[in-house]
């Protein structure tokens, strides 16, 4: 299982390396020929205009508290008398409690940041 994991991690390094390079020189290209207004269209684009990161230490923060709380959450199951350990440790049961924690913290984040903005943008 975790070999799936290494693979898919080793790949997508590769496909951003790859990525990253080949823009660069499509954009490199597109300048030397004189065509400098359309280098633009390969920037990606990011939030919309004024519309910035307002709370990134809350998020993450939230983030980190809960990705600890999924960990808490996973060695009290494995400590419970009646739990096998042993199918723990060969089962995705510890990944998906652990990736619905940080979820649920990205959720958090999400609907705190969308109770400020209507707090201080009324109307």
């Amino acid at each position: 299982m975790e070999a799936i994991f290494i693979t898919g991690i080793v790949f997508y390094g590769f496909y951003q390396i790859i990525r990253v390079i080949s823009e660069h020189f499509l954009k490199r290209k597109l300048i030397q020929n004189g065509h400098v207004e359309q280098a633009g269209i390969l920037v990606t684009p990011d939030a919309p205009a004024g519309e910035t990161q307002r709370y990134p230490s809350l998020k993450w923060g939230l983030v980190a508290f809960t990705a600890g709380l999924g960990l808490i959450i996973i060695e009290i199951i494995r400590s419970y008398p009646t739990v096998n350990t042993t199918d723990l440790y060969e089962t995705a049961l510890p990944y998906g409690i652990e990736l619905v924690f940080i979820s649920l913290g990205f959720l958090i984040y999400f609907f705190l940041v969308n109770r400020l903005k209507k707090q201080e943008n009324p109307g």
